[in-house]
């Protein structure tokens, strides 16, 4: 009987030792193995070349730097987050939409109800006097004789100079020059 019950515990043993080895393996090595690993595939951080450097993404916090070599050697940048400024410019127009609405629930600011419509005319504007419709004249200062000179004298130099240079162009491109 010694034998049999050496051989129940030997298997028994040998079981045992299966079992917990196989436990270790799947269950312990599996959190042994995450413990140990980085978050990701290539850890934590991911990088993209880029023309300036390398732009890298941290895998646990989301953020984005670029990373440049300068003499020094690497310095990585936050690249700003545009959506943390769009929700900063969101919270501000909510708050002065709210300001805004509060004024309106106030009412009015103006002291006196006004029953009369504003003028449709501009106030700025120089009154000119009343004058009947037959009576309105458009009348335009006509130049003298001496403005009149003097425009066709200049517009005859004008005139000359144009010839000259169209000819002094000619020679040019006849090759007389």
């Amino acid at each position: 009987m010694r034998p049999a019950k050496s051989s129940t515990t030997s298997w028994l043993a040998a079981a045992i030792l299966a079992v917990t080895t196989l436990a270790v393996t799947t269950f312990g090595g599996g959190l042994v193995a995450a413990q140990s690993a980085p978050d990701g595939d290539n850890g934590r951080y991911s990088m993209t070349p880029i023309p300036e450097g390398v732009l890298r993404l941290d895998s646990r916090t989301g953020t984005v730097s670029t990373c440049t070599k300068n003499d020094a050697g690497w310095a990585c940048y936050a690249v700003p987050d545009e959506r943390s400024a769009l929700d900063a410019e969101i919270g501000r127009l909510q708050a002065e939409v709210e300001k805004l609405k509060g004024q309106l629930a106030a009412g009015p600011t103006v002291s006196g109800k006004i029953d009369e419509a504003l003028p449709k005319s501009d106030s700025l504007k120089k009154a000119e006097p009343k004058v009947a419709e037959g009576d309105r004249k458009l009348e335009i200062p006509l130049p003298s004789d001496q403005d009149m000179d003097r425009m066709m004298s200049f517009l005859e130099k004008a005139w000359r100079r144009l010839i000259d240079m169209a000819n002094r162009v000619q020679k040019d491109v006849s090759g007389k020059i």
